[in-house]
């Protein structure tokens, strides 16, 4: 149910009927003509551009059309109390009482889907993909939870989804985290001292995954590094994704599906992609240029195949070799985005971090070449995260294992707050998260507002013994609305566009702005109850009015599904 879409195509559909006595020669399929929620100045319910778009593209005065179409709609319907054309020839429209309770029963009805638009479509989205090489740390955080609620998002309005994780567990970052590992070992069992080296990971954490691998393969020497390396690099990941799947768990966070490098290179998936690109001619033998800026003393012009990506919109075309014959990371994810086609995604989503801006066009292209440009890859950058902690910054560095980590964080401030908090700006602006705001209890700490009105509402319920989830159907002659409720009414008719919206472009940090806007109002409304005897919800023990009984049940609907999607709680007592 959208109020916005119902009267647009309400309004259209007269207009589409009596185009000829409008004069209206190019209708254009009304594209560009939008009905939005109008300035609070003007007091009413809707606002149509129609007027301006039909009568640019018809050469007709916006204000005159206007007038004509005013008179059409109050002849076609009775949905509107009131119509006004204001500014250049906007038309603002409120709606009858009717219109309005009906309206209203159809969220109470149908409280567990409103705002949930029928999709159906076949999503993949990659998230995380932390290299196994450690625990996770703060700025893995920001795009795990943007991924899941993303996820949640679209699973809302009846998408499938599958949520995977690629498992980087193939090439030198393995091989020298294993070492790391060995080296700790040794230094267990035979207290030979651990030197840190410049591509080592010193972390107190492969101390521990060392001690559990001496425990789980007691007849196991660990005397050579080559011979051991095998059962080292197996042990060493298993427990370092348990690590990293178990941080991911304490953030609410479950993968559907974990995907291994080793076994898309084992399963000779790299020359399977290569030939298919070879075959419709993307991929050929050259040369590339030397790099642009700074000089690379180790590049040499060789011989190569290339994949041409600015067939599909790159900045230049990309290598699938490195010096040495060998394939590059990028062969590999090209396998890996083959694999995903030849699963049948309609949609592909990679959730990346703020340094990987640079790989977006090549991998995009790369799907576009595998798929015919049948399946749309869509790249969503999540940038970075600034602790900040008694007006102190923190740093973080997963080499040196002085790092924030997940896990850290997690001690700091619970769940809720976090899943809240790295979605309350865009995901692609850097986001500060100030560890004594987010344990405010006042306005200033958006999750507390939200999770608060909530709390409040549930409790109003409780002193008039009621249930939230009881039906309730509004009948005309009960129908009273004040300025704020209706102000509040009109908040929870946008909720559908919000859905719509975030869905669409892939921004779910448009919920909890959108949650904390809704929460303010209501919080306003019970201090304006305090200060106003007019504006008291109860006289006596008794809810002053069936209606705001009715319009504080739909606060609590819209509230309980945002949270829901972002995967965060709503305590009924605080």
């Amino acid at each position: 149910m959208n109020i916005f879409e119902e009267n647009l195509n309400k309004i259209t559909t007269i207009l589409d009927k009596n185009k000829n006595y409008l004069n209206l020669s190019n209708l254009n399929s009304f594209k560009g003509v939008t009905m939005e929620t109008p300035p609070l100045e003007f007091n009413f319910d809707l606002s149509s551009n129609v007027s301006l778009v039909l009568g640019k593209i018809n050469k007709i005065n916006p204000k005159e059309l206007a007038l004509k179409i005013k008179d059409l709609i109050n002849k076609n319907t009775k949905d509107f109390k009131e119509i006004e054309i204001a500014g250049p020839g906007f038309l603002n429209f409120k709606l009858t009482d009717k219109m309005l309770i009906l309206n209203i029963n159809k969220i109470l009805e149908n409280r567990e889907t409103y705002g949930k638009k029928s999709s159906n479509k076949n999503y993949n989205i990659e998230f995380v993909s932390a290299n196994p090489t450690g625990p996770m740390h703060v700025g893995h955080c920001r795009g795990a939870i943007y991924g899941d609620v993303l996820a949640n998002l679209l699973k809302f309005n009846g998408n499938k989804v599958i949520k995977e994780y690629y498992v980087n567990d193939y090439g030198n970052q393995i091989t020298n985290f294993a070492k790391s590992v060995f080296l700790r070992i040794k230094e267990i069992k035979y207290n030979e001292m651990f030197i840190v080296g410049e591509d080592l990971y010193p972390g107190e954490y492969i101390i521990e995954i060392a001690k559990k691998i001496i425990t789980s393969n007691k007849n196991e020497e660990f005397k050579n590094f080559d011979a051991s390396f095998k059962l080292l690099k197996k042990e060493s990941l298993k427990y370092s994704m348990e690590l990293i799947k178990s941080d991911l768990k304490k953030l609410g966070i479950e993968h559907d599906n974990f995907f291994s490098e080793t076994d898309l290179v084992e399963n000779n998936s790299v020359n399977k992609a290569i030939n298919q690109l070879k075959k419709d001619n993307y991929v050929q033998e050259g040369y590339l240029e030397p790099p642009k800026g700074e000089i690379d003393k180790n590049w040499k012009k060789t011989k190569r195949l290339i994949f041409k990506s600015t067939l599909f919109g790159d900045d230049t075309d990309r290598a699938m070799q490195k010096n040495d014959g060998s394939w590059t990371y990028f062969a590999n994810d090209v396998a890996y985005h083959m694999d995903k086609v030849q699963r049948k995604f309609e949609y592909l989503i990679n959730v990346l971090g703020a340094d990987h801006i640079g790989y977006i066009k090549r991998i995009t292209a790369a799907v576009s070449a595998l798929s015919d440009n049948k399946v749309k890859l869509n790249c969503k950058v999540c940038q970075l995260v600034k602790l900040y902690k008694d007006g102190k910054p923190f740093k973080m560095s997963k080499r040196s294992g002085d790092f924030i980590s997940a896990e850290d964080l997690l001690n700091e401030v619970d769940k809720d707050s976090i899943r809240f908090m790295m979605l309350n700006r865009s995901n692609d602006v850097e986001l500060d998260f100030d560890f004594d705001k987010v344990l405010e209890k006042s306005k200033d700490n958006p999750v507390f507002y939200v999770q608060y009105s909530f709390a409040r509402i549930s409790s109003l319920f409780r002193s008039l013994d009621n249930n939230l989830d009881d039906k309730l159907i509004l009948k005309l002659d009960q129908f009273k609305l004040n300025n704020i409720e209706i102000k509040i009414l009109r908040k929870i008719f946008e909720w559908p566009k919000i859905i719509d919206t975030a869905s669409f472009k892939y921004e779910p940090h448009r919920i909890p702005y959108y949650l904390y806007e809704l929460a303010t109002l209501f919080h306003a409304y019970w201090s304006k109850g305090n200060e106003d005897q007019n504006y008291k919800f109860i006289e006596e023990g008794k809810i002053k009015s069936i209606s705001t009984l009715a319009i504080i049940n739909l606060i609590s609907i819209v509230i309980q599904r945002g949270m829901s999607i972002l995967g965060v709680s709503l305590p009924h007592k605080m």
